[in-house]
């Protein structure tokens, strides 16, 4: 067996892009996209027709309502392709408006369902601000499930569970990212603070019972993702994925329910107030989440400029 077939003993393989051969080629179960993957995905000829059709077919809807249909066509394709869930991303400029939150999770589960898509194959995509959990709580409480992203810190996490999210997805990459620029030297996996921010997240989960997966996202190298072989589930780039495909390195399990309930963890609870402060505190997590939302925000805004140059040249 490759790397990338070992790894799939123990964990569940997510595809982190929009594009749709990517997918084919490595069959991941589930897939996670946003606003940035399609973007990027937009670049190729090949997508492009998607723009067009969706415009055409609604072409006197407004720029948010032509993006929204975008997202879930998109969506709806990579359903046609893996068998299981896909992740859709609320607007990240509603990160701090739960009741916003909970009418875009409504709005883009009825385009899905309009398109005969159950909505348990739909992760609703969520920033891990207090708002945003708050939002998911609620969601969940109607059947609509839901992906924590941006989720940088411990306290994030324990208050995603708690909510009772279906998933969090923490940052490795983005977490290792901060505290290499400060380093200014490489960080093996076994010090990374982005894969001890994982491990630690999943143990603490295990421990208690929760129900809530562990997903681990934004990976910079083959080594952080196997590093954390066992969790629930990681979100990998096609080219890492064909980094693991390419190699035939031995793979250790690193992540195990059984081992994370013997561990000696100490229960934790945030309410708001709590929950603000300790995130204020982490400087890494208060930098890595608001410098992510805004490049979300700016994700955002490139696709609808997409949308509306569609539409007027129509």
């Amino acid at each position: 067996m490759n790397a990338l077939e070992r790894l799939r003993q123990w964990t569940t393989v997510v595809a982190d892009t929009g594009d749709f051969n990517a997918m084919r080629s490595y069959a991941p179960r589930d897939a996670t996209t946003n606003p940035s993957l399609i973007v990027k995905a937009l670049q190729k000829p090949d997508y492009r027709s998607l723009v067009d059709e969706t415009v055409a077919a609604h072409r006197d809807e407004s720029v948010e309502q032509l993006c929204d249909r975008l997202l879930v066509r998109f969506g709806c394709e990579i359903l046609s392709i893996v068998p299981g869930r896909v992740s859709t991303e609320v607007d990240a400029r509603l990160s701090f408006d739960t009741e916003g939150t909970i009418a875009k999770a409504h709005a883009l589960v009825a385009l899905y369902e309009a398109a005969g898509i159950a909505r348990d194959r739909v992760l609703i995509k969520v920033a891990s601000t207090w708002e945003g959990i708050r939002a998911a709580e609620r969601l969940e409480n109607e059947g609509i499930r839901c992906n924590l992203t941006l989720l940088f810190s411990f306290p994030q996490a324990v208050a995603c569970a708690d909510a009772g999210v279906t998933l969090v997805s923490p940052f490795v990459g983005r977490i290792y990212d901060w505290y290499r620029q400060r380093s200014e030297t490489d960080i093996p996996p076994e010090e990374d603070p982005g894969v001890r921010s994982v491990r630690r997240i999943y143990t603490y989960f295990k421990k208690f019972g929760y129900e809530t997966e562990v997903m681990g996202a934004s990976f910079r190298s083959i080594g952080q993702v196997l590093a954390l072989a066992g969790c629930d589930l990681l979100t990998i780039s096609p080219e890492l994925l064909e980094q693991l495909r390419s190699s035939d390195q031995p793979v250790e399990r690193r992540l195990d329910p059984a081992l994370a309930k013997a561990q000696q963890v100490e229960r934790e609870r945030f309410d708001e107030k709590q929950f603000r402060f300790a995130v204020n505190e982490d400087a890494m997590a208060s930098d890595k989440l608001s410098e992510g939302i805004r490049l979300f925000v700016a994700d955002v805004r490139k696709l609808e400029t997409i949308v509306s140059q569609v539409r007027e040249a129509r």
